[in-house]
């Protein structure tokens, strides 16, 4: 939605799918053409909703209708993740995607998670994949079939690879505000972050300097121990931060327990040399600071 709202303002035309649910209002609302798309087929059709001052474009659903627009865009951006049967717009769109003549750009969401655990040295592009868990090894495998589908048909495929995306309404001061938040201690544990006006700042960057078959980390400067984080958010609500629990004592789910097994820090040198970006919440601080303002 950030990198569609700079677009916006720029004056181009943005569709996307999203499935059904209270961001697909949102999305609506913003003039945005929405396709309802859930990964395996599309759902019946929700009519859009008006109002006096602006009609709202109608929520689209057929694949026919999603192909259309694809065999229109110039500029694609796949975030939606691969499934435990692959990748599905590739299954699904792939085939349109590779006809497209229209075609400038096309960014992958992917994740540092493809790196696995480099035990708190520093990752970059060029780093060993050494995922070791099934959701990060799909990860390395829609990445690869994205920039073969490039290689293939002359397509200009990025890959971004995001360490853990924190924005408006997903934030650590919203965990803390409902509960959610925690303060797991494991010696030495450092994580990555990235604040999404900084994500879709780098994928504009991108758009207009397309490197095609290249590969970006993003990441803020600041690497830190997960604890620290949340420690400052719950500073900024003048709360009390949560107990520290140790590892090994967490109750944590296989994905959360795979985040807590890899322990990296992740280099951004190349979207600032590439790309010329310049971070606007270069750590997690001055993110939190510019979110607690909006709260």
């Amino acid at each position: 939605m950030a990198l569609a709202e700079i677009l916006l303002r720029r004056g181009w035309t943005v569709a996307g799918t999203c499935r059904d649910g209270d961001r697909r209002d949102a999305i609506v609302a913003k003039n945005i053409t929405t396709f309802s798309f859930d990964g395996s087929r599309p759902p019946p059709k929700i009519p859009a909703r008006k109002n006096s001052a602006t009609k709202i474009p109608a929520t689209k659903n057929s694949a026919s209708e999603i192909s259309a627009a694809v065999a229109r865009a110039t500029h694609l951006l796949i975030t939606i993740p691969p499934q435990p049967s692959g990748d599905v717009v590739l299954r699904q769109f792939g085939h349109r995607i590779a006809q497209c003549k229209n075609l400038r750009w096309l960014g992958y969401i992917s994740s540092t998670g493809v790196y696995g655990d480099a035990r708190g040295e520093w990752v970059d592009e060029t780093s060993p994949l050494r995922a070791t868990t099934a959701r990060n090894l799909r990860r390395i495998a829609a990445e690869s079939a994205w920039l073969k589908m490039g290689n293939d048909h002359g397509l200009p495929v990025m890959i971004f690879r995001c360490a853990g995306i924190y924005g408006s309404g997903r934030n650590l001061l919203v965990s803390v505000q409902q509960g959610r938040a925690r303060r797991i201690d494991k010696p030495a544990l450092t994580f990555s972050r990235v604040h999404v006006e900084d994500l879709a700042q780098t994928l504009q960057a991108s758009m207009e300097k397309p490197q095609p078959g290249e590969i970006y980390n993003v990441s803020d400067d600041c690497p830190c121990p997960p604890a620290a984080a949340v420690e400052y958010a719950c500073d900024l609500l003048r709360v009390q931060p949560p107990p520290l629990v140790p590892y090994e004592d967490a109750d944590l789910s296989a994905t959360a327990r795979g985040f807590y097994d890899n322990n990296k820090r992740v280099a951004n040198k190349k979207i600032k040399e590439e790309l010329g970006v310049k971070l606007r919440y270069p750590d997690y601080r001055s993110g939190l600071d510019a979110l607690r303002k909006n709260l």
